[in-house]
Parts: structure tokens; C-alpha cells; sequence
């Protein structure tokens, strides 16, 4: 399968912030070193998939909202990534909440690497 590593380190990227699986000292790193279109369409997904009334959605939410506020440079990241034509092509073509977590990552890295 084709940027295989890529996408490990994109889903562990996300599920540090979906599931809190790691602290924000090693997430951020992370994210610094991510292309920040992946940022901004990973905090999109999970503000899409954990809406306000999921039950989940403080925890997910809150993680993104502390990343952002201990990095202005992860906060820029997720403002500045929403403006490639990556993007455009993701938001016109899908709806966040109808992709799923591995179809969302694959799609994702093939279309940034490929």
C-alpha cells in the first residue's frame, strides 16, 4: 500500500487527539511537523464527528482547544491549511461526518503525497 508510513503517522496523530492517547507534550511535536492541511482537515473531521451534544465531544474538543492554545504555530497551522485546493476538493467532493476514521486518513494522505 502506497505511503504506508504517512499514514500511520497521520492516524496516530489523530487518535492522540480523538482518544487523548497522548499527552499534549507529544502531540504537539507532531503536529508541528505535519503539512498543516492535514491539521486543519483533522481538526475539521473531529469537530464534525464530535458535535456539540456527542458525548464525547468536551473531551475531543477540549484537546483541540489546548493544543491550539499552547502553539500559535499549530493554531496558525489549522487556519492557514483550510485555504489549499486539497481542501476545496475534500469539502466539495465528501461530508466530513459520512467518511470514516481509515477511509478519512487514507483518502487524506494519498491525495497530500500523491
Amino acid at each position: 500500500m502506497a505511503f504506508d508510513h504517512e499514514k500511520r503517522v497521520a492516524s496516530r496523530l489523530l487518535g492522540a487527539i480523538e482518544n487523548g492517547s497522548l499527552p499534549p507534550d507529544q502531540t504537539l511535536p507532531l503536529l508541528r511537523d505535519a503539512d498543516p492541511v492535514l491539521v486543519y482537515l483533522i481538526f475539521t473531521w473531529l469537530r464534525n464527528r464530535y458535535h456539540a451534544g456527542h458525548s464525547a465531544s468536551d473531551g475531543v474538543l477540549g484537546r483541540i482547544v489546548h493544543l491550539c492554545s499552547e502553539s500559535a504555530a499549530v493554531a496558525k497551522m489549522a487556519r492557514t491549511g483550510g485555504d489549499d485546493p486539497i481542501v476545496t476538493w475534500f469539502e466539495d467532493t465528501y461530508e466530513y461526518r459520512d467518511v470514516d476514521r481509515d477511509e478519512f486518513i487514507s483518502m487524506i494522505v494519498d491525495k497530500l503525497e500523491g
